[in-house]
């Protein structure tokens, strides 16, 4: 194994190979699999029959339970066998039967995922997807190919979301949803097409987002998504009013992004390379 570090525990019935770069007390349970361009960090822990291959980099304690399946090929007809990536930061938790692809060419090559993320079981993320630090995907989860999800998101069981959509930061997505346009930060989304129902209290409360920020969140819900006067006019009017709170501003940044692209998804605004 090249460049295996100190303390490393391999199963006699786990199948690594030769060319895997391994860290340092690293534990890799019975049929187990690690691919050859397989780079795990320091203390990383591989259940019995989780599968790591692909150009996948796994940052340092990292946890892959049983049947868990790292770095496969996209599922795009389009892909032809191009070296392309998965990079997964520090600190995930992947359980039984967790999927994440590697990239392809046409989407920047590199499927992304940030620390601290959880991905529960069955849970999906396609290929060219960026998710960051700190999101929770429950059971069954299944992102589409080139969707990106922000700091501090949680998706809720059973929920699809549509390529090319975002979902901004610490929203709350409910179970069983269909995400098919932009989620916009600090939102709470549910239903079938999914529907904005109000800003996330708790979330933004757990990360310390001060009461008069979730008050103004709380003001902008109202006058962009409960009246009847159109977004682009009540846009101006919130950042000169609460322009010097970055949340606000980078929710209204969000939200005129959003409003420039294809179907409310701003990774499809006109002239951007997707």
């Amino acid at each position: 194994m090249a460049g295996s570090g100190e303390g490393v525990q391999v199963h006699p019935m786990a199948v690594v190979a030769p060319e895997a770069e391994l860290g340092v007390d690293i534990r890799i349970g019975p049929c187990a699999i690690v691919g050859p361009h397989v780079r795990l960090g320091d203390r990383c822990v591989l259940s019995a029959h989780a599968v790591v291959h692909g150009r996948t980099e796994l940052g340092p304690d990292c946890e892959v339970h049983p049947t868990a399946a790292l770095g496969g090929a996209p599922q795009d007809k389009k892909f032809d066998g191009e070296p392309t990536r998965l990079v997964i930061g520090a600190r995930n938790i992947f359980r039984e039967g967790a999927t994440a692809n590697i990239g392809t060419e046409t989407g920047g090559g590199i499927t992304r995922i940030g620390d601290d993320c959880i991905f529960m079981s069955c849970s999906h993320a396609a290929h060219d997807c960026d998710v960051g630090d700190r999101v929770i995907l429950a059971n069954n989860v299944m992102l589409a190919g080139h969707v990106r999800v922000e700091e501090g998101a949680v998706l809720n069981g059973g929920l699809g979301v549509h390529h090319f959509t975002t979902i901004g930061c610490y929203t709350y997505i409910g179970g069983l949803s269909r995400i098919t346009q932009d989620v916009p930060p600090f939102h709470i989304a549910e239903g079938h097409p999914s529907r904005l129902r109000g800003i996330n209290v708790v979330g933004l409360r757990r990360a310390g987002i001060a009461n008069k920020t979730i008050a103004a969140l709380k003001d902008c819900f109202h006058r962009l998504w409960r009246s009847d006067r159109p977004v682009k006019h009540v846009l101006p009017e919130l950042r000169k009013q609460y322009g010097d709170l970055p949340e606000v501003e980078r929710l209204i940044a969000f939200v005129e992004a959003s409003g420039q692209g294809r179907h409310g998804r701003q990774q499809e605004r006109p002239g951007r390379a997707t």
